[in-house]
């Protein structure tokens, strides 16, 4: 299973200081070192981390694939795609959230977008909730634009529910509030969330889809996540700089692609 490292919180702490430190950049060749699969970054319309030059560096100078993720926003596509990534990733987008928190709405409203994307030769991938409606959509757009179109599924629901069950998360200011159940209901929603990760996974890979995953994902709960074959790829960023405060960045990424191996 590949692991794409996502560096967006290394330019968010350096925009919390408002100086050129620590920059992305440097982490370029310590992920490819430690064996990162890509480069993952996400430019958002309010550039609160990774912003236009950035992209232009990391594209420069990055010698593995960069999937960029973005909104569906003409003005960021168009800079984005005269910088050819080799991925661009679609996903819905808030000024006010924290971290995306949902998948994206699929359907027609697409179509001009993704034959934009397929025009200037880079493959797409569309951030979706885990759900088979969303997934036949998905076929049917893939079919409209004859190419290949991958999907990335949202895990933020099973990490929440992991943290909130084998973590003590729910003892700290960040509880969960939707999720303040017994262990034991927690438990089966876990369960059942993964399986359904599973169950979808099958399906999108039967329908001829390529398979990613990420949000939210760790050292201890994406364990379960690489038993489900059908997905090829995660693409894993807060969990992996948080941990590299305390062991370094090489490390950090090591430690993880160690799990996916």
């Amino acid at each position: 299973m590949r692991l794409g490292v996502n560096i967006d919180h290394i330019a968010y702490l350096r925009e919390v200081r408002k100086i050129n430190d620590p920059d992305p950049i440097n982490a370029l060749h310590i992920a490819k070192l430690a064996g990162a699969s890509q480069i993952t970054i996400h430019l958002r319309e309010d550039r609160r981390h990774i912003h236009d030059r950035d992209v232009e560096n990391i594209m420069r100078l990055s010698q593995i694939p960069v999937n960029i993720e973005c909104a569906n926003e003409k003005s960021i596509l168009d800079f984005i795609c005269s910088k050819k990534p080799s991925r661009i990733t679609l996903v819905p987008e808030k000024r006010e959230e924290v971290t995306t928190e949902g998948g994206l709405l699929v359907g027609n409203h697409l179509l001009q977008t993704l034959d934009f994307i397929k025009n200037n030769d880079i493959e797409v991938a569309l951030f979706i909730d885990p759900n088979k409606a969303v997934i036949e959509e998905v076929v049917k757009l893939s079919e409209q634009i004859q190419s290949d179109i991958a999907l990335e599924l949202h895990t933020g629901r099973y990490a929440n529910l992991y943290l909130m069950t084998y973590s003590n998360l729910s003892l700290t200011q960040h509880s969960i509030t939707e999720f303040e159940l017994s262990k034991s209901e927690l438990r089966d929603k876990v369960k059942d969330e993964l399986e359904n990760l599973r169950v979808i996974s099958s399906f999108a890979k039967s329908a001829g889809l390529h398979v990613f995953a990420g949000h939210g994902l760790d050292y201890n709960n994406v364990l379960d996540i690489v038993g489900i074959s059908d997905i090829e790829e995660l693409n894993i960023g807060q969990s992996i700089i948080a941990r590299a405060i305390f062991v370094g960045l090489e490390r950090a990424i090591r430690d993880m692609v160690a799990l996916l191996h």
